[in-house]
């Protein structure tokens, strides 16, 4: 069979215009990938300066609530007792002081506030030296700051933490964690009228988990989230999504709340 020479030059014209549609295809698929290698390095960016700033904003937050902690201290415990010091000590006058048994008596009671102020100090120091996340760990820090609340008497705390073991590679995300922490206690505090309060820190091979518990009054979540402060659960929600992970609360009105904080652990093969 013979082919014709309009079949062999329809042939060449077909060729010739693979041959300059190709490179055309290449070139647009070359450009599409560089523009989203481009978007997904600024999105990566984004990424990385947003963490940076919220992790900032949160160390500042955590700074904060520590003041306030060490001002309530200093002004409801330390404050009076050193008040108590002074009007023990300056009870001691002229019109007593050859009366032996009553001006030791009097100044064994001064001895004995001082000895308090200085264990009630110790314990502050401690409270401000656990906000060092990085260099004391997420789970120090939640048991001092546990043990601080613990002294109102007002609440029974209960905190597992067996499998937790610290990771220094772990820093900035347990600071933000830590922040969620305090902001979850918080609320408790503020509007669940609960007597009994959980914390469970745990960790599997990728994740970290933190579970939170009370025995309040509860609430109906879908209201609460309609709401523009919505008790800082948009504030929780959007400080796990910054970590990679999710925050999921779980509420009954009159048996209490449940928040469980999931966020990928930093590893060292991480990009």
């Amino acid at each position: 069979m013979q082919i014709s020479s309009t079949d062999i030059y329809a042939l060449v014209g077909l060729t010739s215009l693979i041959f300059l549609i190709a490179p055309l295809f290449l070139i647009l698929y070359v450009s599409s990938y560089n523009r989203k290698k481009r978007a997904h390095a600024e999105e990566k960016e984004w990424l990385r300066q947003n963490f940076e700033n919220e992790l900032l904003r949160t160390q500042m937050e955590v700074q904060e609530q520590t003041l306030q902690n060490i001002a309530a201290e200093l002004h409801d415990n330390i404050g009076q007792m050193l008040s108590l010091t002074t009007v023990t000590l300056t009870s001691i006058n002229n019109n007593n002081i050859n009366d032996t048994a009553k001006v030791l008596e009097k100044i064994q009671g001064a001895v004995q506030l001082t000895s308090r102020c200085v264990k009630e100090l110790r314990q502050l120091s401690r409270l401000l030296y656990g906000k060092e996340l990085i260099s004391q760990g997420l789970k120090t820090a939640i048991g001092l700051e546990l043990e601080w609340l613990n002294k109102t008497g007002i609440y029974k705390f209960n905190f597992k933490s067996d499998n937790y073991q610290p990771d220094t590679r772990q820093g900035d995300n347990e600071i933000i964690l830590f922040r969620l922490f305090q902001e979850i206690i918080n609320n408790v505090i503020k509007h669940a009228r609960a007597t009994v309060i959980s914390v469970e820190l745990e960790q599997s091979e990728q994740d970290t988990l933190l579970t939170i518990k009370d025995n309040g009054q509860g609430f109906v979540i879908d209201e609460k989230m309609k709401e523009s402060n919505g008790m800082g659960l948009h504030s929780i929600q959007r400080r796990a999504t910054i970590l990679g992970g999710k925050a999921i609360f779980t509420s009954i009105p009159g048996k209490g709340t449940e928040v469980f904080i999931k966020v990928p652990k930093i590893n060292e093969h991480a990009e």
